[in-house]
């Protein structure tokens, strides 16, 4: 989600962005990508969802969704794919831009192929199942400019997610499921 010039803000003056929670059936997973690591990025190296800021050329947050989707990593996502909208996220960090997240579920059939972009050091599939189960749940200590904190995070063989990812999960796994 690097910054742009031009980025679009709303009234509250908090820059708007969309990501894309990518879910496919057999078993039920969703796609997570590595931050690549660069200085000045805050969310450099992250586990995260594709997305990023909306550009005044997107006609709406869904489109900045899809088109920041292929950029990263080559799929290409129709509006018809789209499942439901959740709600929005902003970073409670105060260190953090002012930015207001808005996630989108997008369903596929199948997985496709993932062609990560250098912004993207990696993929993986993530089984919705396994984020269900408790021991999938761990509290995350860190130091962060100076201070240790703890944040709420789910436990993935690709590593911790935690952070706005995490609370964009949770709002997703507390979902009722949608026909």
């Amino acid at each position: 989600m690097a910054g742009h010039l031009g980025d679009v803000t709303d009234a509250a003056g908090l820059r708007r962005a969309a990501v894309a929670l990518i879910v496919v059936p057999d078993p039920e997973a969703f796609l997570l990508i590595r931050r690549a690591e660069r200085a000045g990025d805050p969310w450099s190296g992250h586990l995260a969802l594709p997305g990023g800021r909306r550009h005044p050329d997107d006609s709406d947050l869904v489109a900045t969704a899809i088109r920041e989707t292929r950029e990263e990593v080559g799929v290409v996502l129709e509006r018809t794919n789209l499942a439901h909208t959740l709600s929005d996220v902003v970073p409670r960090t105060p260190a953090l831009p002012p930015l207001a997240i808005r996630p989108f579920v997008f369903t596929l059939a199948e997985r496709p192929p993932i062609v990560p972009n250098p912004e993207v050091a990696g993929t993986v599939w993530v089984e919705v199942a396994g984020l269900r189960e408790r021991v999938a749940r761990e509290e995350l200590t860190m130091e962060l400019r100076g201070e240790r904190r703890t944040f709420p995070a789910y436990r993935t063989a690709f590593g911790p997610v935690w952070g706005l990812t995490e609370r964009i999960l949770s709002l997703y796994l507390e979902t009722p499921a949608r026909d």
